[in-house]
């Protein structure tokens, strides 16, 4: 079963929307306003279409008594900011445009190859690492049975760390 959105906070509605519009290529597909809590409060929660299932949303909060916040979700907790993430399905055919689309914005990005998937990551304005990841092929039986291996082994065997390939924009093109 797929989910219908997942929620995040913005401190920058406006450099969210470029980012999820422009750098990502999702439509914003719907709009609500509600007041919170609080005497005065409200809140945007606006919806992107992200192609697959389900939508990415946002909240654009307006609230004195919501206290200041850090949206990134993993460096705004004290994690690296490659633990909580944003991986969203891409063909292996379209990795090379979704790498060119953020290098023509101006937003560097870095290229791994994970062994059964390929993914370049970027970060967005809110400090969130987003990833774009293609499956190079399919999980098998040997993969789920290393998986269980795995899972609660407290010692397992580290695998070879991939080697990042760094795509850096070129500051000297104006971006849109």
């Amino acid at each position: 079963m797929g989910f219908h959105h997942l929620a995040l906070a913005t401190r920058d509605l406006e450099a969210t929307h470029t980012f999820y519009t422009e750098a990502m290529g999702f439509e914003l597909v719907k709009a609500v306003v509600a007041p919170t809590e609080h005497e005065g409060g409200w809140a945007k929660h606006v919806f992107y279409d992200t192609g697959g299932d389900g939508l990415l949303a946002f909240w654009d909060l307006h609230d004195e008594q919501i206290p200041h916040f850090d949206p990134a979700i993993s460096t705004g907790v004290g994690l690296p900011a490659w633990v909580n993430h944003l991986a969203f399905d891409a063909e292996p055919a379209n990795l090379d445009g979704n790498r060119q689309r953020w290098l023509d914005q101006g937003i560097d990005c870095i290229e791994v190859d994970h062994g059964f998937c390929v993914s370049i990551y970027a970060m967005d304005p809110n400090g969130i690492l987003v990833e774009w990841c293609a499956d190079t092929r399919p999980l098998n039986d040997l993969d789920r049975q290393q998986a269980l291996a795995t899972l609660f082994d407290p010692a397992p065997p580290l695998e070879a760390a991939p080697t990042p390939v760094f795509h850096r924009a070129d500051r000297s093109v104006p971006t849109a």
